[in-house]
């Protein structure tokens, strides 16, 4: 089974041209977990996504893959 990415972080961080680095100082965490967080590897919390998504004034939505399949 193909593990699907769950978060979009990753592309959100690419589009704002901002780094894991930058967004682990902003969130006072370490830069590995959010490399996890951006690989998909672990998920945030929902409370550190809202944080993430006032960081870049963004919906919290559009740090998160939609759940239905497009056909």
């Amino acid at each position: 089974m193909n593990k699907k990415a769950i978060n979009r972080l990753k592309v959100v961080l690419a589009e704002y041209g901002k780094t894991n680095k930058w967004l682990a100082g902003k969130l006072n965490r370490n830069e590995t977990t959010v490399s996890r967080w951006c690989t998909n590897e672990v998920q945030p919390s929902l409370k550190t996504l809202l944080e993430i998504a006032n960081l870049f004034g963004i919906d919290v939505k559009e740090l998160i893959n939609s759940t239905i399949d497009e056909k």
